[in-house]
């Protein structure tokens, strides 16, 4: 909300979903099983669940633990790839954070106005985009109190062990331990290497175009998937490995929170263009 700018990085980073989707296709796979297969790019697992179980992909298990498995594996795989695409010059960019008040009356249409304009677009993803944006919205909305902390806390628990149960359902020997499930996991990491090394090379795109000054620290944009907020953290504490007084977490967090968003977007993209194919 302080910054809408920051968007533009979360969209960069899904650029692994569709390079992935058509490595997918030809190496044989469905254009529905390789729509699901690039989304587990966008470090998203509820869009990569969504969109294989819309698509009743034959390779749920496998894209559902590929999806997580490289959430988990963000301090590990986006650190060399963000090395490899930044000098150290880059990295060491101080970026001045500028405090903003916000209106509650800006807090609560926010995640409306995000619905709506989300659902013109990519009409698939309303039910993803509107869960997400529904908890941001009895958060700030000041009357549900109550309901937000459950939310928050015994009902996100609860969530996450169905979640677990859903996805082991899913993995039978006879599905899941074949060699499909190798090329996904591969696939997978092709695509969340491209969403990373997307973010990181948009924003040093950006820089060509602005001010010695005002140029960003290209490797906020690596926060632009949906691994929140593994990603923010990752990239505030290269920063300050690099720095010990560059403190870049609320950029990472606003690009992070923005890669959220772009990522049920580019999911609900995905699935509106294979479905009309």
């Amino acid at each position: 909300m302080l910054n809408p700018k920051l968007m533009l990085f979360g969209a960069a980073a899904q650029f692994g979903i569709f390079f992935t989707l058509s490595m997918a296709s030809l190496f044989g796979f469905s254009m529905q099983d390789a729509a699901s297969i690039g989304i587990i790019g966008a470090a998203d697992g509820p869009t990569a669940i969504f969109a294989a179980n819309y698509f009743n992909s034959n390779y749920k298990g496998a894209i559902f633990v590929a999806a997580y498995s490289y959430m988990a594996l963000v301090p590990i795989v986006q650190p060399p790839v963000i090395k490899a695409l930044t000098s150290r010059k880059e990295r060491l960019i101080r970026m001045a954070y500028e405090p903003k008040s916000v209106s509650q009356t800006t807090k609560i249409l926010f995640p409306i106005i995000i619905s709506i304009v989300v659902g013109l677009v990519a009409p698939r993803s309303v039910a993803l985009i509107g869960f997400l944006m529904f908890g941001n919205l009895i958060r700030e909305c000041g009357v549900l109190n109550g309901l937000s902390a459950s939310a928050q806390n015994e009902l996100a628990n609860l969530v996450t062990i169905f979640l677990g149960i859903t996805v082991a359902t899913q993995m039978h020997a006879e599905k899941f331990l074949r060699a499909e499930t190798l090329m996904i996991m591969g696939l997978g990491l092709i695509a969340f290497v491209f969403d990373t090394a997307g973010g990181v090379m948009f924003a040093k795109l950006v820089n060509l175009f602005l001010p010695e000054g005002k140029k960003l620290n290209p490797m906020i944009g690596a926060t632009g998937i949906s691994a929140f907020p593994m990603s923010a953290r990752v990239v505030h504490k290269m920063g300050l490995a690099e720095d010990n007084q560059n403190f870049l977490l609320m950029q990472t967090i606003g690009v992070n929170v923005s890669g959220q968003i772009c990522s049920v977007i580019a999911g609900g993209i995905v699935m509106n263009l294979v479905s009309r194919g």
